[in-house]
């Protein structure tokens, strides 16, 4: 009787370790092509992103996030039709798995607080070494929060005294439906916005944050999500 050698026909399975990790699907939005061609360059130097787009405007923005559907949107504060904070806005409204970060050459302490509020995750100035800005992107993808800390602070600082004078004026609190308008104000909502998700009309939302503005003694959206904000802190 013959013997039968005996083998095994198991395969070795790939290590954890050698298996890629999906590349990072990456939108550009500046309005200066030159920025957006250096942009490109730099980051296509690196397997683990790959640019799927590029737009030049507010419009085109929320265009191609909704076709294009990248994972992470490196947009800039200014834009010729617009906000990059208004697109970020709309396009979280639509799309809230999207991560955005603002590459930006303005740091004032107003854009970062408004880029927060429209739920950003980090805001960047473009004089940003490219190592750091690909390691940022990295980490944004990773689901952390890149803010520049000085910015950050200054923001935080500008929220705590800002505006000394603001506040309910003696027996004149705000309404549960004024208090309502005034988070979803802070939430960086529009009126007509704000009007859908109260299931109010546009003139009835108006009338409310009138209100909320002379009641808080402020003039402008910017100082109602300050107030928001300190007030929750």
């Amino acid at each position: 009787m013959r013997e039968h050698a005996s083998y095994s026909t198991c395969r070795k399975r790939p290590s954890l370790s050698a298996v890629k990790p999906k590349p990072i699907r990456l939108l550009l939005v500046d309005d200066h092509e030159v920025v957006r061609v250096g942009l490109r360059t730099v980051l296509q130097e690196n397997h683990g992103i790959t640019i799927v787009g590029e737009a030049g405007s507010k419009a085109s923005a929320i265009r191609a996030a909704q076709r294009l559907r990248p994972d992470i949107i490196l947009m800039d504060v200014r834009l010729p039709d617009g906000s990059g904070v208004d697109a970020c806005r709309a396009i979280l409204a639509r799309h809230p798995t999207m991560r955005i970060i603002f590459l930006t050459s303005y740091a004032d302490d107003k854009s970062v607080l408004a880029a927060v509020l429209a739920g950003a995750y980090g805001y960047i100035i473009k004089d940003i070494d490219s190592s750091l800005l690909i390691r940022s992107i990295r980490a944004v993808s990773n689901g952390q929060s890149i803010l520049n800390p000085a910015l950050t602070q200054r923001a935080l600082n500008w929220i705590k005294g800002w505006p000394a004078q603001a506040g309910p004026v003696r027996g004149q609190s705000l309404s549960p439906q004024e208090e309502r308008v005034l988070a979803l104000v802070a939430e960086g909502m529009t009126n007509k916005e704000i009007a859908a998700t109260m299931q109010l009309s546009d003139k009835t939302v108006k009338n409310y944050l009138a209100n909320v503005f002379q009641k808080l003694r402020i003039s402008r959206r910017a100082q109602a999500a300050a107030l928001f904000v300190k007030r929750q802190a």
